[in-house]
């Protein structure tokens, strides 16, 4: 199956009043992720990969030994990515279900202390990356981070949460404050529903 950029699950200027404006979500959703749906057409063209899920050409074109990715990879991986980060914010998602909230108590003590971990993943990431609540293969929920496009697919892992800390991502609104980025994510722009259903 061909890529498609989805459309956004609000308006560009639904989260503007919390830390997110529309120039944001115009540079980040209709340029930069138009982009890897672009290139990703054209890099699966004529290959085996052509026709194929997503989730399947970003599993079989991971290189766990190689920090530079093919571009097939590096295309289809930032495509799910931000197909699933638009997913997991939203103006109406301040409200965490209950289920979640012992969850993230019972693996991380506290709420506060999982907000915490993931802010401080997605601040300590070297250069371009993401920062993810996972639940792992043994069922457990984790905070971790992944270089440039890999995310929890490569490795086996359900995304519950995932933060874009690439520049694009946050430089229109907070500059080169990436921490103040992180924390205004956790605090203002969670959809915690969505992350609730991803259990």
């Amino acid at each position: 199956m061909a890529f498609e950029l989805p459309d956004l699950p609000y308006s560009h200027d639904a989260l503007a009043d919390l830390g997110m404006s529309r120039e944001t979500l115009e540079y980040h959703h209709d340029i930069h992720h138009k982009a890897y749906v672009d290139n990703g057409n054209k890099a699966i063209a004529g290959t085996e990969w052509e026709g194929k899920p997503v989730e399947e050409i970003i599993k079989g074109t991971y290189d766990p030994n190689s920090v530079a990715q093919s571009g097939i990879f590096n295309n289809a991986s930032q495509y799910w990515n931000h197909n699933q980060f638009w997913e997991m914010m939203g103006p109406d998602g301040k409200s965490m279900p209950s289920e979640l909230e012992t969850a993230l108590k019972d693996a991380f003590g506290s709420v506060d202390e999982f907000k915490s971990q993931f802010v401080t993943a997605g601040g300590a990431q070297f250069g371009s990356g993401w920062a993810w609540l996972v639940k792992d293969t043994d069922g457990s929920l984790k905070v971790t981070k992944t270089e440039n496009g890999v995310n929890p697919l490569c490795f086996g892992q359900t995304a519950l949460l995932g933060v874009d800390v690439w520049e694009h991502s946050y430089y229109i609104d907070f500059r080169n404050k990436r921490p103040a980025y992180l924390q205004n994510f956790v605090d203002n722009l969670v959809n915690w529903e969505n992350v609730a259903s991803r259990m």
